[in-house]
């Protein structure tokens, strides 16, 4: 059950930072919110998919 649990959310990140690299920001504010969703693991993912996803073109113009 565990090994689920890691697949899934190795498959949510990869998925994740794709959506970010095709997201018409900046490089650096690419970098900076793969890099933190990357580290924040699931509570990353969740702000991520919730609420961050459609406010990032907003936040890094």
């Amino acid at each position: 059950m565990g090994s689920i649990i890691y697949i899934a959310g190795i498959v949510l990140s990869v998925l994740a930072v794709l959506d970010i690299i095709k997201k018409p920001i900046s490089t650096g504010g690419k970098i900076i919110t793969a890099v933190i969703v990357l580290l924040t693991s699931w509570i990353g993912l969740l702000v991520y998919y919730l609420y961050a996803k459609n406010h990032l073109t907003e936040w890094f113009k």
